[in-house]
């Protein structure tokens, strides 16, 4: 008598290593990942099934957005700048964060 397991499992991949710009909390900590479905066999991915559509994880905020990626560009230079404890947007010429405390 012979059993086998084999069933449809997803599988989280990682798109571009590059870090980009949340639109969330405004920290550049945000990938570009997807949710492959592939069909496996005693829980061994063998054949993909479904490609799934690119989303935008923070790391810090943990939030995801579901949004074309083209969509997702890292600030320009000239952008306003923000703090890189808590996130939140300062002027220029501020050395410290009138927020958390923490030195910029």
């Amino acid at each position: 008598m012979f059993f086998f397991i084999a069933g449809i499992q997803p599988k989280t991949k990682t798109l571009d290593k590059t870090p980009r710009f949340c639109p969330v909390c405004g920290m550049q900590q945000a990938y570009l990942k997807r949710i492959d479905h592939y069909l496996s066999l005693f829980f061994i991915p063998l054949v993909p099934v479904k490609q799934g559509q690119p989303f935008l994880v923070c790391e810090n905020c943990e939030r995801v957005r579901i949004e074309k990626e083209h969509q997702y560009e890292a600030p320009s230079w000239d952008a306003e700048k923000r703090c890189r404890s808590c996130g939140r947007a300062l002027e220029k010429d501020f050395l410290f964060c009138p927020y958390c405390g923490r030195q910029l």
